[in-house]
């Protein structure tokens, strides 16, 4: 078991996609990830992203949602352990209470490792990321 978290994440450049890593993601804030997500996205999208900024990744996000894509099934890259795939979100009725009330859903696809996670594991990840996905004001206090 590794002991650290570096985060992969997908980036669309104009000379293909690209897998460039936050190292030490999980000791970083929501800003530290934001700096680095664009400080590594844009050496990627200039060509400049040595391969030792693509490399050592444990997890990886990839998101069609940014070019129209509504479900996915994202590929693990070895040795990785696992991909979350984030789709386009959109306006769908959910019944609540005995009425059908407008919910803005996100669709998330998890592809994982199964000698690596136990897929009752996978299945609580995912719930408990809807759940704090669906909560934007714990969100926000998170990162105050």
């Amino acid at each position: 078991m590794r002991k650290y978290v570096h985060m992969g994440f997908a980036a669309d450049t104009p000379n293909g996609l690209v897998v460039p890593v936050v190292r030490d993601a999980d000791r970083k804030d929501v800003y530290g990830l934001a700096r680095s997500l664009g400080q590594l996205s844009e050496k990627a999208r200039a060509g400049k992203l040595p391969p030792t900024d693509m490399q050592g990744g444990c997890f990886t996000i990839s998101s069609l949602g940014g070019i129209g894509g509504t479900a996915f099934t994202p590929i693990i890259n070895a040795p990785e352990v696992a991909i979350l795939g984030v789709s386009r979100s959109t306006l769908r009725p959910v019944y609540h209470e005995g009425g059908w009330l407008p919910r803005l859903m996100l669709p998330l696809s998890l592809s994982y490792d199964h000698r690596v996670i136990d897929g009752a594991m996978a299945a609580r990840f995912t719930t408990w990321l809807a759940h704090t996905l669906a909560d934007p004001r714990g969100l926000l206090e998170a990162v105050l």
